[in-house]
């Protein structure tokens, strides 16, 4: 099994870390465009082998795609961040070309590789891969709802003061302050729903503090974070290589499904050694369908900006 990771920032070196630590490729490929990144994150993450008793081959490459050749699986965490004073429209432009350039290169050498999108903003940039590779719907996943759906535990589990091991819960929708959706209603606790537990302002804190997870992280690190995303990413790859059939919530293709067509967004989807199997239908109520309607309202205005470039 081979896995190449494409970015070798914090987000990409993390997720590479989490997959050689848990064995998920017997070879693993970092690239980037900054030359000598890769190669210095891959021979670092190389001499911590018989120290975590890993066997993965890891590699690193300057933006030379001959070396990714043969990817089972492709994670792209390239792009940059949004800057102050940019532009929603100057960060899709710049991300876009990063991202189709990417998966053109890829496919040009592992033609059968299941992609894996976590580069923002990135409902928007999984519609891109889709629309410029034309792959199979399947083969295309966003990252952003395994993330999502952590944070919602962690915060979840805090107020509970449970092992967020013993929750159950989702996130669906965008990947976005705004449009994320929280399903309180049907989080458990070892199948009890959380519900029975906290009160309604509880409730409406730990949703709202979900939302804002991101930025709340990004205020204390001064950075956007990795350590959570870089492992979400990770878990997607195990997913897939082991063949789990397990439940997450992913960005994927909706041709109908929660009312929605020709867009991408986060929904409860079994991941298994094809990419995406089946979309699980959750039954949302009348209040979380309004929001998911809302919240494709918002990513379809993200995604009309890729018809202007």
């Amino acid at each position: 099994m081979k896995v190449t990771v494409v970015g070798a920032g914090a987000v990409g070196a993390t997720c590479a870390d989490n997959i050689a630590r848990r064995e998920l490729a017997t070879e693993l490929v970092i690239l980037d465009i900054k030359e000598g990144l890769a190669e210095g994150k891959a021979q670092d993450m190389m001499q911590t082998a018989t120290l975590l008793g890993f066997d993965t081959r890891i590699t690193g490459s300057t933006n030379d795609y001959s070396k990714t050749a043969g990817s089972d699986v492709v994670v792209i965490t390239s792009g940059i961040p949004r800057k102050p004073g940019m532009t929603r429209e100057e960060l899709i432009g710049t991300n876009a070309g990063i991202v189709k350039g990417v998966c053109q290169n890829i496919l040009q050498h592992s033609p059968n590789a299941i992609i894996i999108v976590i580069s923002n903003p990135m409902d928007t940039m999984t519609y891109l891969a889709l629309q410029s590779t034309g792959l199979p719907k399947h083969r295309i996943i966003g990252m952003g709802g395994i993330l999502d759906s952590a944070r919602f535990k962690y915060q979840l589990s805090q107020r509970l003061q449970c092992s967020p091991a013993d929750l159950n819960a989702v996130v669906v929708g965008g990947h976005g302050d705004t449009t994320m959706i929280p399903l309180i209603s049907k989080a458990t606790w070892n199948s009890v729903p959380v519900t029975k537990f906290l009160t309604a302002d509880e409730q409406t804190q730990i949703v709202n503090d979900t939302m804002v997870g991101g930025a709340t992280l990004t205020k204390l690190l001064g950075t956007s974070a990795w350590y959570a995303p870089g492992a979400a990413g990770a878990a997607l790859v195990e997913a897939i290589v082991r063949d789990e059939k397990k439940l997450f919530t992913c960005c994927v293709a909706l041709d109908g499904e929660y009312g929605q067509k020709d867009i991408c967004m986060g929904v409860p989807v079994t991941i298994g050694r094809n990419g995406w199997e089946k979309i699980v239908d959750f039954s949302l109520d009348a209040t979380e369908q309004a929001a998911f309607n809302k919240s494709a309202d918002a990513v379809r205005s993200m995604n009309d900006v890729l018809k202007t470039l």
